[in-house]
């Protein structure tokens, strides 16, 4: 591939657990412009970009769902990546996560067998598939873990992280959650904030979220808040720049309290908001905001 051809040319690879969501990012990235093929043998992935480099220019933005369906050609894929790399070709890892509970559900929901057991538990082909997997999560540039996620919330991770040109910069998601609910798999840093006043245990705002001002206000009102606020600004505007030289392209930070309502939410979208005024490319999410039924503003 010619060496400027090179620089603009994205390639993206999406694998990970089965019945994770690899069909929806899929579908999520052709709509974003993404040339897009699903279980491409591993071995024909040098191939195939050779092809792409053929189109001159005219396909810049692949994205290739490598997975275990590939059954014995799987293995292959790591020599693939190696080739890719001995090109000069450069590429990322998308990885999908989800927990066992979640894989066996989704898998019963839509009657679907699992690839490695096809005439037996689901949980065991699960389990099989970690194993096999775990070597190229470690080499993932990027984990999802879609338990938690509907179908709208991944696909607009998804937009946040391909809607625009990854390698002008670092992009940063920051999500709030609640800790009743699990912590984040894919957060590259997490902060508790259970330690400011809880506004759950005020009668008027039980059923608010971060988002009303009532609860911002009582949130930020007391010393501690602004203490914490100022200075874990100042640690992340030490960390990205590093992260950034790095060559990380996505940075998740997790801010998370009881329930994700009220507390984390007040304080991600601060933080979130603060970042953007740095000029770095933020989205804000809230995990768990309305899973305890409170009322929407």
């Amino acid at each position: 591939m010619p060496e400027n051809k090179q620089r603009e040319f994205q390639l993206e690879i999406i694998t990970g657990m089965s019945g994770a969501g690899k069909s929806q990012v899929i579908h999520s990235l052709e709509d974003l412009g993404f040339y897009c093929v699903d279980n491409l043998p591993p071995n024909l992935i040098p191939k195939f970009t050779d092809l792409i480099a053929q189109s001159r220019g005219k396909v810049l933005r692949v994205a290739l769902v490598i997975d275990i369906r590939g059954g014995e050609f799987f293995p292959a894929l790591f020599e693939a990546l190696s080739q890719l790399k001995s090109q000069g070709i450069t590429y990322e890892i998308l990885f999908l996560e989800a927990s066992d509970g979640t894989l066996v559900r989704r898998f019963k929901e839509t009657r679907r067998r699992h690839p490695l057991a096809p005439h037996g538990r689901v949980l065991e082909g699960i389990m099989e598939e970690r194993v096999r997997l775990q070597e190229l999560r470690g080499m993932a540039d990027k984990v999802i873990d879609t338990s938690d996620l509907s179908n709208h919330q991944l696909r607009e991770q998804i937009v946040n992280l391909f809607s625009h040109n990854k390698r002008a910069g670092l992009s940063i998601t920051v999500m709030s959650f609640g800790y009743k609910y699990g912590i984040p798999l894919d957060a590259d840093l997490t902060v508790d904030v259970r330690f400011l006043p809880n506004p759950f245990y005020v009668e008027i705002l039980k059923s608010y979220t971060g988002h009303h001002k009532q609860v911002k206000d009582y949130v930020m009102k007391t010393p501690t808040a602004k203490a914490f606020l100022r200075r874990y600004l100042g640690l992340l505007n030490f960390l990205i720049p590093h992260y950034a030289a790095e060559g990380k392209s996505h940075l998740m930070i997790a801010i998370g309290c009881t329930g994700g309502q009220h507390r984390s939410v007040v304080l991600a979208n601060k933080i979130g908001k603060a970042l953007a005024k740095k000029g770095y490319l933020v989205s804000i999410s809230h995990r768990d905001i309305f899973k305890a039924g409170v009322k929407k503003e």
